[in-house]
């Protein structure tokens, strides 16, 4: 696994060991940052599910200026700041935590916290039930004109009915959705 473009283009990155994650395909990474089009220093990043990071690691090397990293995996964890320590990014740039992510969401929420682009790419079988249960703690910390990019998989699709989903690809078994603030 590698980052694909930007400042640290071609950087190879670490993913947990054991089967609790599911990288992203390098292949879906590129199609989803090019529907994404221009990131820019402004832009605040929220990586949930993250396992390795590698999609808050790729905004960030495309031009996003900061990136929060979530997952409840102590073996994720430990492969995200070993992955942004590779990258001298440091805690200017990113800050990892462990937590699960509808406590992060919420306890981001009442600090007011807003995010221009957030990373939904839970276990997919539980995609189908957790969109519903994080729909509005997601909208809740999402800026104006901010995005959400959901990953799941095509038969059990993570579904946030309450924001427009402006985009929509296939990638073998894999369905991205790119959803916009309401």
């Amino acid at each position: 696994m590698r980052v694909i473009a930007g400042a640290w283009r071609g950087r190879r990155l670490v993913a947990p060991p054991g089967d609790h994650t599911r990288p992203t395909a390098d292949r879906v990474r590129e199609a989803v940052f090019s529907m994404l089009g221009p990131l820019d220093e402004d832009m605040r990043v929220l990586d949930l599910f993250a396992g390795s990071g590698a999609m808050g690691i790729e905004a960030l090397s495309r031009g996003a200026g900061t990136a929060r990293f979530c997952d409840e995996d102590r073996a994720a964890v430990t492969a995200i700041r070993a992955n942004l320590a590779t990258l001298d990014a440091g805690p200017d740039v990113a800050t990892v935590v462990r937590s699960d992510a509808q406590r992060l969401l919420q306890e981001a929420a009442r600090a007011a916290e807003a995010y221009d682009l957030v990373f939904l790419d839970p276990p997919y079988q539980l995609a189908e039930e957790l969109g519903p249960a994080l729909q509005d703690d997601v909208a809740a910390v999402l800026a104006a004109g901010g995005r959400v990019v959901t990953e799941s998989g095509r038969r059990r699709p993570m579904t946030l009915d309450r924001l427009p989903m402006s985009k929509e690809r296939r990638y073998g078994t894999t369905l991205i959705r790119i959803h916009l603030h309401a």
